[in-house]
C-alpha cells in the first residue's frame, strides 16, 4: 500500500477514533452486564488502535495474526512497545475467539472486566507511541 504522509496520518486518526469508540462500547456493555459483547468490543478497540499505529509505518496487515506479527516486528523488537503488550493482545484475541465461536463458552465478569482494563492500557500505550510517530512523520 502506497500512501502519502497525509493519507497515513488521516487513516491513523480515523482508526484511533474507532478504537476509542469501541472502547466506550466495551465499557458500556460491561456496565450493562453484557460480558461477551464487552470482550468482543475490547478486542476490536485494541485491533483498531494497533492498525492506527501500524499504518504510520506503511503496514496494513489483513489478518489478526498479521497485526500481531507486524506489531512485534515494527514496535516490540526495536523496544518501542513492551513484549507484554503482545502477550495481552494474544490473550484478548483468544478470549474474543472463544466467545464468538465457542458454543459452550462461559464468560465471567472478571474476564470481561480484565479485558476492558487491558484494552484501556494497551490503547493508551499505543496511542502515546502513535502521537510520537505523528510528530516525526
Amino acid at each position: 500500500m502506497t500512501l502519502s504522509r497525509e493519507d497515513k496520518k488521516a487513516l491513523s486518526e480515523i482508526r484511533i477514533k474507532k478504537a476509542y469508540e469501541f472502547l466506550d462500547d466495551a465499557r458500556a456493555n460491561l456496565n450493562e452486564d453484557r460480558l461477551k459483547t464487552a470482550i468482543n468490543r475490547a478486542y476490536y478497540a485494541v485491533l483498531n488502535a494497533a492498525r492506527a499505529l501500524l499504518i504510520l509505518e506503511g503496514s496494513n496487515p489483513e489478518t489478526h495474526e498479521g497485526v500481531i506479527t507486524m506489531l512485534s516486528l515494527r514496535f516490540v523488537k526495536p523496544g518501542l512497545l513492551p513484549v507484554q503488550l503482545i502477550k495481552n493482545y494474544k490473550s484478548l484475541l483468544s478470549r474474543r475467539s472463544d466467545i464468538d465461536y465457542g458454543d459452550f463458552d462461559i464468560t465471567t465478569s472478571e474476564e470481561a472486566d480484565d479485558s476492558v482494563r487491558l484494552a484501556e492500557e494497551m490503547i493508551s500505550e499505543m496511542d502515546s507511541l502513535r502521537k510520537k510517530l505523528l510528530d516525526e512523520i
